[in-house]
């Protein structure tokens, strides 16, 4: 039952473990489903911090290499990305230690979304970031 309700009815299986939880009915709890939702719920996080790095660095390529586009739209993508960083990681500390990680893997998405937004060709753009997570974040490092 507690299966079929996890695949049908989402929100009403939260309800029911929720409840489960506060009677401390730990014997009937759905610990499968309810141990990958954690875990979802984590990597959300992470995916977060990765999509906001993926912004932010992108932006900063542009405005490296095309500086002649600046504008204050991008400054201000920039510094919105920067802030919403600063709020997640303070909500989230222990992403701090995976922040190397997501501008790893957020990197080629960077590139590949800098390239299509200005339309210049790929080797305008470095095959690897040019920036540490420290200068992307710092709100005075403009290259």
């Amino acid at each position: 039952m507690t299966d079929s309700l996890y695949e049908v009815d989402f929100y009403t299986w939260t309800e029911q473990q929720a409840d489960l939880l506060r009677q401390g009915n730990f014997e009937a709890l759905d610990r499968t489903h309810l141990l990958e939702e954690i875990e979802d719920l984590g990597n959300r996080h992470y995916d977060q911090l990765e999509s906001r790095l993926v912004l932010l660095t992108a932006h900063l390529l542009k405005w490296q290499v095309q500086h002649w586009q600046r504008s204050n739209s991008w400054r201000a993508t920039i510094r919105v990305q920067r802030l919403s960083l600063d709020k997640l990681l303070r909500r989230n500390p222990g992403l701090k230690s995976r922040t190397e990680e997501a501008m790893a893997e957020g990197w080629e998405e960077a590139r590949l979304l800098a390239i299509a937004e200005t339309g210049l060709p790929d080797d305008q753009f470095p095959d690897g970031c040019p920036y540490t997570f420290d200068q992307v974040i710092d709100p005075d490092f403009w290259p």
